[in-house]
């Protein structure tokens, strides 16, 4: 179970984006959270995944908290994947950050081997965001927290990469987060939405 317990979060010297704030994710779901710009979607996944530490409460993995150190077992993928890679790097060295990636993880996400050689730069957004969640996926994490990640990409490398989402964290056992500002993408992929700003609201899973 990946919990939020309680937790209080505010930017310096603004308002609190969140105050006594909980949320459960069972490794069995996939969790769609919904709400309009400025409540704090993105540090809220910021905080499930550890780049920041609530003021009061705490992120919880089956009752303990998340490490300090080491590979974490929340990893997120982001909305733009240039800004998660460094540019001087080449894919292969990116991907090997996470350890040996298995080819089956690169066939599934349509990786061609001659990406491997290439700098961020050379590939489109949609190759690059294979890239990272590839390197999310090789490090075999419980949970995965999924920001915007598709906003960008064109209809049929959305559909793709949830598709392969979708198939993989079922096969894997492996929790998923997602923020997207498309309900009918939501109501495809999730098993449960999230309203921040209203209660929160069940989906069955559709994806075909």
């Amino acid at each position: 179970m990946l919990e939020a317990c309680g937790i209080t979060y505010a930017h310096p010297g603004a308002a609190p984006l969140y105050r006594g704030f909980s949320l459960s994710v069972a490794s069995d779901e996939r969790v769609a959270i919904s709400a309009p710009s400025g409540f704090g979607k993105t540090t809220l996944c910021r905080l499930l995944a550890g780049y920041e530490r609530p003021q009061k409460g705490e992120v919880l993995v089956d009752g303990e908290p998340l490490p300090k150190r080491g590979v974490c077992p929340v990893q997120m993928i982001w909305q733009h994947p240039e800004t998660a890679v460094d540019p001087r790097m080449r894919m292969a060295n990116t991907l090997a950050e996470a350890g040996e990636v298995p080819d089956r993880l690169l066939d599934d996400l349509g990786i061609r081997r001659t990406w491997l050689f290439r700098y961020p730069h050379e590939l489109s957004g949609g190759e690059l965001q294979r890239f990272c969640i590839a390197r999310a996926l090789a490090v075999r994490p419980r949970y995965l927290v999924a920001d915007e990640i598709s906003t960008m990409l064109d209809a049929v490398t959305q559909a793709q990469i949830w598709r392969f989402l979708v198939a993989e964290t079922e096969r894997q056992g492996i929790g998923l987060v997602l923020v997207s500002h498309s309900p009918a993408l939501a109501e495809r992929v999730a098993t449960r939405v999230v309203r921040l700003d209203a209660e929160e609201a069940a989906f069955p899973s559709s994806l075909s």
